[in-house]
């Protein structure tokens, strides 16, 4: 007898917290700030202040941190497809899956903008 499974996944998802930036195909908004809840070879999800629908085709840059990697940040662009929206813990925001369609290595750092938003300030004692 077959068993039926439910999860469609077939790699391994990391729970990853990084910064990402989203850029909307065919949409003049600006870039969304959020943070990955999870990430493996194939997929990525996250949570929008927005609707995104379905099949929408999306841009995902986001960083690898030298824990992860095990040398120098990496930066990562990755072209993908909404595969899923699912409502978020608050009704503002929602869930939305992506299928990674193809990447590309960044080499510059990230934006100071990017960055500022997840980094908390480092206070000094000036004696």
């Amino acid at each position: 007898m077959l068993q039926e499974n439910s999860d469609r996944r077939s790699m391994r998802r990391f729970d990853m917290r990084l910064p990402a930036l989203i850029r909307i195909a065919g949409e003049a908004t600006r870039e969304l700030l959020t943070e990955t809840q999870n990430v493996s070879a194939r997929g990525v999800f996250f949570y929008l202040d927005r609707a995104v629908d379905p099949g929408s085709r999306i841009e995902v840059t986001l960083t690898f941190p030298p824990h992860v990697t095990l040398t120098d940040p990496v930066r990562v662009r990755f072209a993908a497809r909404v595969i899923r929206v699912e409502n978020g813990l608050s009704s503002a925001r929602m869930g939305i899956a992506a299928m990674i369609e193809e990447y590309e290595f960044l080499r510059s750092s990230p934006s100071p903008d990017l960055m500022a938003a997840f980094v908390k300030p480092q206070w000094k004692v000036q004696r």
